[in-house]
């Protein structure tokens, strides 16, 4: 959610960094009803002013008419709040003057390349064929027992992916990063807070019985994890590692990668993301970065980085980086990992503040989030990138000793 007073006095900025990101919204309206609401809370506070008054006077009948009065107001300012907050939750988060202008995915930059791409001596095949005749992969049954982008992974897969899961752990211990497993199930308000319903809510399972939300990354359950409190400023940044399996409808992206595990409904990942002072979050989106492409060197595998244009960042982030994985199967690039600075746009939301040493009041934190492994991505790519003459797949070495 975005700051009222930054809507305020800073209208016209507002106004552009919403287009750049191609949302529209009705910021007349919002000011507006933002300017009702300050007449009804001040009307409001004067007549509590006045029934205390009347009570210490003992003046009944006046007492009543106040009584009266505040019962209207109340409910008035109730409505008009309420009409405000639904308008205010539906503005994206304002992309960083540094990030690249652009309508979508087409003008995203690309900031460098690294690792050199494999040459093979013989004819290359994707993961697809490669797991079916291995027998890692089998969309075929999941089809049958569950429904289309789906997968049971078996065998060797299933050692790669929790050696993934070590190796990951492993590091980002060792930088100060918390291990977690967060619940998969969320509180329409967590989730909203998080700001996954007021856009893309098609996205999002929802178990209409019980209320809940399945989520479609740990980064919703651990920034929902401290909501409404005081984080220790001693502690910041804070950082947690979590790992969980994640849940996506894939609503908009029908016909596309009908085929393996490669856009499926149901994966899992390992996912990083910190809580900060808002002058540390440049830094912290640096070192989320490094994490990741550290994580693809050790696994040698070949990639670039991409920087967001405003037009494809989403509605939570201010700026973000993507980086995508060659694929010689497929012959190109595919994302694996990403990560984003999101100001205070959700802390405001979760209401999630430290104390301030030097002034002594409660400012919000700024929140990021990172991949560390998108497992089946991950698999992908080393399936692709380390396939051999007869078919196997060789482990990269960093992961041997992840490998029993």
């Amino acid at each position: 959610m975005l700051d009222i007073k930054l809507i305020r006095e800073n209208k016209k900025e507002v106004e552009k960094g919403i287009q750049a990101k191609g949302f529209k919204a009705n910021l007349d309206l919002i000011l507006e009803l933002d300017e009702k609401n300050r007449k009804l809370e001040q009307e409001i506070e004067k007549l509590n002013v006045e029934r205390k008054k009347a009570a210490q006077e003992k003046n009944i009948e006046r007492g009543k008419e106040i009584k009266i009065k505040l019962a209207k107001l109340e409910k008035d300012q109730k409505v008009v709040q309420s009409k405000l907050n639904e308008l205010m939750f539906k503005l994206p988060n304002l992309p960083l003057p540094e990030v690249p202008v652009g309508k979508d995915e087409t003008e995203n930059v690309v900031l460098r390349e690294v690792g050199e791409k494999p040459q093979f001596d013989f004819p290359v095949k994707d993961y697809v064929a490669l797991g079916e005749r291995l027998g890692w992969i089998d969309t075929e049954r999941a089809g049958k027992a569950v429904g289309s982008r789906f997968g049971y992974i078996l065998r060797d897969a299933v050692d790669l992916e929790f050696a993934l899961v070590r190796f990951a752990f492993d590091i980002l211990k060792k930088e100060g990063f918390i291990p977690i497993v967060p619940p998969v199930f969320l509180k329409p308000e967590a989730m909203r807070g998080m700001g996954y319903l007021d856009h893309g809510e098609e996205e999002v399972y929802h178990l209409e019985k019980d209320d809940l939300y399945l989520i479609g990354t740990s980064e919703q359950a651990i920034g929902a994890m401290h909501i409404n409190e005081i984080l220790d400023i001693k502690k910041l940044p804070m950082r947690y590692a979590g790992f969980s399996s994640c849940f996506r409808r894939e609503a908009g992206s029908y016909g596309k990668d009908t085929k393996g595990i490669l856009r499926v409904h149901q994966f899992d990942k390992v996912e990083m993301f910190s809580f900060v002072r808002p002058e540390d979050a440049k830094k912290e989106h640096e070192l989320l970065l490094s994490m990741e492409e550290k994580f693809m060197q050790a696994l040698g595998l070949p990639y670039h980085v991409l920087q967001i244009c405003t037009g494809d960042l989403g509605v939570q982030a201010a700026n973000k980086y993507d980086i995508e994985v060659w694929l010689p199967g497929q012959n190109q690039y595919r994302e694996t990992h990403s990560t984003s600075n999101d100001t205070d746009f959700q802390s405001r939301r979760l209401n999630v503040k430290f104390k301030n040493e030097n002034t002594g009041k409660n400012e919000l934190v700024y929140t990021l989030n990172g991949t560390a492994f998108a497992i089946g991505r991950m698999i992908i790519a080393i399936m692709e990138n380390y396939q051999q003459k007869d078919g196997t797949i060789k482990i990269p070495p960093a992961l041997e000793g992840c490998i029993k």
